[in-house]
């Protein structure tokens, strides 16, 4: 059983499979960090000079912070205001994720392109006249 596990943590996908993990984590805070330092404040100046993250209603009669994280202490929160912020983070790097596979599909179609038109196939009594001819000069 070691050597069966040893095998399959020594393959390569399963690396690949760890570098992507690792690198999407690193660019999920990237893109994290865009929306609630860069957008978000914003969208937030569009509506009203406000923190988008702190849009709430409370589902408690003691809920009456103005703050989200104090809100929360004090009761149940309905907090769309994170939500609207996690979806907007989510089409950021949905976007940026097309956009370099179409980045990278263009450069494969490029690389096609350039790549040399294989021979075409001779026809078949060409080829049997091909290896008989070589047949007889091994003679």
């Amino acid at each position: 059983m070691l050597k069966e596990f040893q095998e399959f943590i020594s393959k390569g996908n399963v690396m690949d499979l760890a570098v992507g993990v690792i690198i999407g984590a690193a660019f999920g805070k990237i893109v994290d960090s865009l929306v609630n330092d860069i957008i978000m404040p914003i969208v937030g100046a569009i509506f009203g000079g406000l923190d988008f993250n702190n849009y709430f209603f409370g589902l408690s009669s003691n809920v009456h912070s103005a703050a989200l994280a104090d809100a929360k202490k004090e009761g149940a929160v309905f907090a769309y205001g994170s939500f609207i912020t996690v979806v907007l983070n989510f089409l950021i790097l949905a976007f940026i994720i097309f956009l370099m596979v179409k980045a990278v599909n263009n450069l494969r179609k490029r690389l096609e392109r350039e790549k040399p038109a294989a021979a075409a196939a001779p026809p078949a009594d060409v080829q049997l006249l091909t290896e008989i001819r070589d047949l007889l000069a091994k003679k």
